[in-house]
C-alpha cells in the first residue's frame, strides 16, 4: 500500500523520505511545537513514530455531509473538531495496481472473443456454400431449398425464444408493417443467390457478388440522396473491371447464373437501403439479431406458398427416391446447409454489434476471399490465370471501397 505523509506548516518537520512521498497537504494551523528530541507525528491525538511508514488515507474515510470539493481537492473540516474553521485538504492520487491488470485481462478476453466470432463466421459460411452446392447439384429446385433454409431458421428462432436463450420481442402491427419490405427483399436476395449457386461455380457466384458495393452506392444515391465521394467512385472501377474480366474467362459461365447473382446484389443492397430509410427511427428498440429472426420467420411465410405454386412439394422421401437420390444424404446436407446459413448470419450480426461497419465490411471482404479459395480447392473448379486476376482485382476493389468509406468528405465552414 502506498505510503502517505502529512505536512503541517510551521509545526512539524518530517524526514526527507516522508516529504518526498507526501500526497496530502494541510492548510497552515497553529499547534504547539513538540520538543526537538521527540521523533513522532501527532494526528488528532494519535501518536505515530516517524520511523514507520504512515498508512495511506483514503479520501472517502474523511468524507462527511459538510465536505466540499474544489479544484481537485477535498476539504474535510471535521478531522480536527477543535479547529473546525481551519480544516485541511487531501488529494487522492493512489490507484490500485490491480485496476490496470484487470483492464488488460478484459481487453485480451474481448479480443479472443471477437477473433473466435470471426473464425466461426468464416467457418459457417464455408460449410454453407459447400453443403448448399452439393444439394443443388442433385436437387435443382432452388425455391424449395431456400424455403427449407428459412424453415430451419424459424425452428431455431422459436427454440431460442421458447427456452429464453434470447429475449422474445414484443412486436406491434406498425413494426411488422415496417419490417415487411425488408423481409421481401431478404427473401428474394437469398433465393437469387441459391439460383446462381445452382447454375455456376461457387467461386464465380461470389466473384459476381463482390459487386455489392456498386449497387450500394447507386441505390444510396437514388433513394437516400447520399453523394459518393471521388474516392468511393474510384474504388468501384476495379470492382466492375475485375468482375467483367472474371466473367469473360469463367468456365462455368451462363447467363442465368450471372443474372441471378446480379439480382441477389440488387435485392441485398435494397434491403440495406430500406433498413436505413424505414427502420432507423421506427425500430430503435429492435437489435440486429432480433430483426433478423423476425425477417426469417416472415420470409418463410412469404416463400412457402410460392414454392408450392412453382415447384410443388418435392421434399418427400417418395419423390426423392423416385428421382434416384439418396434420401439420407439429401436431408442431412440440406439440414447442415440450413443450420450453417442461419448460424453465419447470426454470428455476422453479433460481430456487427462489436465492431464498426467499416471493420465488418473489411471482414466480409476477407470472408469472400476465403470462401472462393476453399470452394475452388474443394470442388476443383477450373480457374484460368486471367480469371484469377479478374477475381483478385475485384476483391481488391472491395477492400479499397471498405477503407475509403471511412473517409468523410470535408465540409466548408465559412
Amino acid at each position: 500500500m502506498q505510503s502517505t505523509a502529512f505536512n503541517f506548516a510551521h509545526s512539524i518537520s518530517l524526514p526527507k523520505h516522508l516529504k518526498s512521498s507526501s500526497i496530502c497537504r494541510f492548510n497552515p494551523i497553529s499547534l504547539p511545537s513538540p520538543p526537538k528530541s521527540l521523533d513522532f507525528a501527532s494526528v488528532n491525538g494519535f501518536s505515530v513514530p516517524s520511523s514507520r511508514r504512515l498508512p495511506s488515507i483514503c479520501c472517502s474515510s474523511f468524507s462527511s455531509p459538510s465536505s466540499s470539493q474544489h479544484n481537485g481537492w477535498i476539504s474535510v473540516p471535521s478531522l480536527f473538531p477543535e479547529r473546525e474553521s481551519d480544516g485541511f485538504e487531501v488529494r487522492a492520487t493512489s490507484v490500485p495496481e490491480s485496476a490496470s491488470e484487470s483492464e488488460k485481462s478484459s481487453s485480451l478476453s474481448s479480443t479472443l472473443q471477437l477473433g473466435s466470432l470471426f473464425g466461426l463466421w468464416y467457418l459457417f459460411n464455408i460449410y454453407f456454400n459447400i453443403y448448399n452446392k452439393q444439394v443443388l447439384r442433385v436437387f435443382p429446385y432452388p425455391v424449395t431449398v431456400t424455403t427449407v433454409q428459412f424453415a430451419v431458421g424459424t425452428v431455431l428462432v422459436m427454440f431460442m425464444w421458447t427456452f429464453n436463450l434470447y429475449k422474445r420481442p414484443k412486436i406491434s402491427g406498425s413494426q411488422l408493417a415496417a419490417i415487411l419490405p425488408l423481409a421481401v427483399v431478404h427473401t428474394l436476395g437469398n433465393l437469387f443467390t441459391n439460383m446462381s449457386l445452382g447454375k455456376v461455380a461457387v467461386s464465380f457466384t461470389h466473384t459476381i457478388k463482390a459487386m455489392e458495393p456498386f449497387f450500394s452506392v447507386i441505390l444510396s444515391a437514388m433513394f437516400l440522396g447520399e453523394t459518393p465521394t471521388p474516392w468511393v467512385v474510384s474504388s468501384l472501377v476495379p470492382i466492375v473491371g475485375g468482375v467483367a474480366l472474371a466473367s469473360l474467362t469463367e468456365a462455368s459461365f451462363n447467363w442465368a447464373g450471372f443474372w441471378s447473382a446480379m439480382a441477389s446484389n440488387l435485392t441485398n443492397q435494397s434491403r440495406n437501403v430500406l433498413s436505413k430509410k424505414f427502420m432507423v427511427k421506427k425500430e430503435e428498440s429492435l437489435d440486429n439479431i432480433t430483426l433478423f429472426s423476425i425477417i426469417t420467420i416472415m420470409s418463410l411465410f412469404l416463400l412457402a406458398p410460392v414454392t408450392i405454386f412453382m415447384e410443388g412439394i418435392k421434399v418427400t422421401p417418395s419423390y426423392l427416391q423416385s428421382a434416384g437420390l439418396n434420401v439420407n444424404q439429401v436431408y442431412t446436407r440440406s439440414l447442415l446447409a440450413a443450420l450453417c446459413f442461419h448460424a453465419y448470419q447470426q454470428v455476422s450480426y453479433m460481430i456487427l454489434q462489436r465492431v464498426s461497419p467499416v471493420t465488418h465490411s473489411v471482414g466480409n471482404c476477407v470472408k469472400r476471399v476465403v470462401v472462393i479459395v476453399t470452394s475452388v480447392l474443394f470442388f476443383r473448379s477450373p480457374v484460368s490465370p486471367i480469371n484469377s486476376i479478374g477475381t483478385g482485382v475485384a476483391l481488391a476493389g472491395v477492400f479499397l471501397y471498405s477503407r475509403v468509406k471511412s473517409i468523410k468528405p470535408k465540409t466548408n465552414t465559412a
